[in-house]
């Protein structure tokens, strides 16, 4: 097989009617919008409001400024492809958009963990809360996230890239992602990217395998609240939190590792979109609709905002 320098790759098209392509670009373009609004009001509002700087708030802030850049690597490339009709991407491009992608979701996935963690020492240790959710533990635990997310990023981009692509250069997935990547490789050997792959599957499932017992406890604990009122008030700040990490780890996990595929399909398109696009959109919905007191901060700067003009 003839190897071939590979400057710039195809992204695969949801259809080739133009017209539906711009209706595809209108509908990407209100999510992105709506997404971007949605965890900037939360970023915004945990910042400003006094009542907010706790370490449930903190994370949750963080979570949205890493929603926002995962949706940000992703969608406005696409946008922007089925508006001019194009489908290239460049090799630069490809391996920056890989990078982001992994971080991002890397990341996500440790905070989504240590917020988890966080509602175990509410619930279980309300007494200690204060003590061993400290402002230092809470910084400590936000860089740990972001180091192993980057640490990711770093070994997938340069597992993937490391190896030889030849044939077509035709990605079938609207983003570069590994495997459909390696998927146009004529590499015998993926020892680098199959070692990443392994780290990438043991992260996750270590913070899965944390995240249920972190509920174990919390459950068998409020369990035993005697007052209905307050387990379903305990129950309230944990299951928007257990909705988000099964969204997106399983999605995320299906994703890579189901058996790969010799033709696309649209399974792989949804699922791709299922865990880069929709978790930013409807994490700050789920996490809010019920928040009292994100709701009484929203109305809080409303009013502000009417008294300044």
């Amino acid at each position: 097989m003839n190897q071939t320098l590979t400057m710039e790759f195809m992204l695969v098209r949801f259809t080739e009617n133009q017209m539906l392509l711009r209706l595809q670009a209108g509908l990407f373009s209100l999510i992105y919008l709506v997404s971007m609004l949605e965890n900037l009001i939360i970023i915004f509002l945990t910042v400003l409001d006094q009542h907010l700087h706790t370490p449930m708030y903190f994370f949750l802030r963080h979570l949205s400024f890493l929603d926002l850049c995962l949706i940000s690597t992703t969608v406005p490339k696409f946008i922007f492809n089925c508006i001019t009709f194009t489908e290239s991407i460049s090799y630069v491009e490809c391996v920056l958009q890989l990078f982001l992608v992994v971080l991002t979701a890397g990341s996500e996935t440790g905070i989504l963990t240590v917020m988890s963690y966080d509602r175990y020492v509410a619930i279980c240790r309300p007494l200690h809360y204060e003590a061993v959710m400290s402002k230092r533990t809470c910084v400590q635990l936000m860089a740990v996230s972001w180091f192993n997310g980057g640490s990711l990023g770093i070994l997938y981009s340069t597992g993937t890239f490391s190896l030889n692509f030849c044939g077509s250069n035709k990605i079938h997935q609207f983003f570069c992602d590994v495997p459909a990547l390696l998927k146009l490789t004529c590499s015998q050997e993926h020892a680098t990217i199959t070692v990443s792959v392994a780290i990438g599957v043991c992260y996750a499932f270590s913070c899965l395998v944390c995240i249920a017992v972190s509920y174990v406890y919390i459950f068998s604990t409020v369990l035993k609240i005697r007052t209905r009122v307050n387990q379903s008030k305990a129950f309230a700040t944990c299951l928007p939190h257990l909705v988000v990490v099964s969204a997106f780890l399983l999605t995320g996990a299906v994703a890579y590792l189901k058996p790969p595929s010799n033709s696309p399909s649209l399974l792989d398109l949804l699922l791709s979109v299922f865990y880069s696009v929709v978790p930013p959109t409807l994490n700050p919905v789920i996490y809010c609709l019920k928040n009292k007191d994100i709701k009484s901060a929203l109305i809080k700067s409303y009013g502000m905002l009417k008294a300044v003009e």
